[in-house]
């Protein structure tokens, strides 16, 4: 049998391989899931379909229904055009904390649960703890939802789990949802000085703008009441827009690419209803009276569920009875517990270290935090022994 690794050893082991998410994971994962081996514990993965990137997932203790899911993503963002005082791919200790890219966001987790093999061995005897390591999360959390389509089914599936995205040792049994959208227009090019014998494809694209800034105009004016979330109603963004040829021609090209970030409890029926309405009945039949050809196509490029606050949940139950926490809060930040919530599993937001340092430079964990991280699962491992 291997040795474990410690705490900190395993962070720079992780550390050290560039898992921003256009590149491949699949270094990092072989490499946990012969750690694992090694520990005499067996992995499976799941891949993309391009077989580049995988999840990991890992059953320790008994082959049997239920048991808790240490959750964690592999891919960090990019480090690209910031201004690092060292190595991002290369832990680093100054001033009582450790540097690196996904010090914090959030394979710091990562690591603090693969450095607890050998104990989790030792405890899991009656319930069984689950690695649950995914591809993709800060692109829109494409990997995980191929790993729990491979999870059995109905009262088989693990019954809770702990996402470890950093929440300074909070209980988070809520956030936000994120979807974003592609908008596509396509009008009809023609000479500037004749724009009636043109579609504006830029134009119509102002029209749907306006749409969307009455829509979130709307829930800003009717906040939600006692809300924790800050702003406390769902909120709009346009993050792109792009078209046209030159300032003498009308443009037959429009991209919008934009984005809602909706409340839990809120739906989103409203948005796509009187958007289809509007385009349909109103802005198509306009620019179709001109040029048949004209079209406006909305996709959905990421729809990223919101964590629903579960009334005497499980996950928050156990996870407030080992930290201590009186309470729980909110993030503001999208993870993938909504998706483990839908697959059938009680599911919260906890972990060490900030979100405020997360996709920064000179990213970082202060060792209180990592330690804290490791104090928890410490008391995660003889909670379960106690099972």
């Amino acid at each position: 049998m291997a040795a474990a690794l410690d705490d900190r050893a395993l962070l720079d082991r992780l550390i050290g391989f560039d898992t921003t998410s256009v590149k491949s994971n699949l270094a990092l994962i072989d490499w946990a899931a012969d750690y694992l081996d090694g520990h005499g514990i067996k992995a499976h993965l799941t891949y993309d379909e391009g077989r580049q990137k995988a999840n990991l997932f890992a059953t320790i203790g008994p082959e049997i229904p239920g048991g808790i899911v240490l959750s964690g993503h592999t891919d960090v963002v990019p480090v690209e055009g910031q201004a690092w005082s060292s190595d991002p791919f290369r832990m680093e200790e100054r001033d009582g904390k450790l540097f690196g890219r996904g010090t914090a966001d959030m394979k710091g987790f990562i690591a603090l649960a693969l450095a607890r093999v050998t104990r989790f061995k030792q405890q899991a005897r009656r319930m069984p703890v689950h690695y649950a390591f995914s591809f993709d999360e800060e692109i829109g959390c494409h990997g995980v939802r191929h790993l729990l389509a491979d999870l059995p089914t109905g009262e088989r599936r693990p019954r809770l789990a702990i996402i470890g995205e950093p929440t300074l040792m909070t209980v988070a049994t809520a956030h936000k949802g994120a979807t974003i959208l592609t908008t596509r227009i396509t009008g009809l090019e023609g000479h500037s000085s004749a724009p009636d014998k043109g579609v504006n494809a830029i134009m119509a694209g102002a029209e749907i703008l306006q749409l969307i800034g009455k829509l979130a105009e709307e829930r800003r004016t009717n906040p939600i009441e006692n809300s924790p979330f800050e702003p406390p109603y769902t909120t709009f963004n346009v993050g792109v827009i792009e078209g046209g040829a030159a300032h003498n021609i009308v443009a037959r090209d429009c991209r919008i690419v934009w984005q809602y970030r909706l409340m839990p409890g809120d739906h989103d029926h409203d948005i796509h209803e009187r958007l289809d309405r509007f385009v349909t009945d109103d802005l198509l039949p306009r620019m179709r009276a001109i040029h048949p050809g004209a079209t406006v196509v909305t996709d959905v490029e990421i729809d990223l569920p919101g964590l629903v606050p579960e009334p005497d949940g499980a996950a928050e139950a156990l996870v407030r009875e080992l930290t201590g926490a009186n309470g729980t809060s909110v993030v503001s930040f999208g993870t993938e517990a909504g998706l483990f919530q839908e697959a059938g599993m009680s599911a919260v937001v906890c972990g060490p270290g900030s979100i405020e340092q997360a996709h920064k430079p000179d990213e970082f964990i202060s060792l209180d935090q990592y330690a804290q991280g490791g104090a928890f699962l410490d008391r995660l491992g003889d909670w379960v022994a106690r099972q």
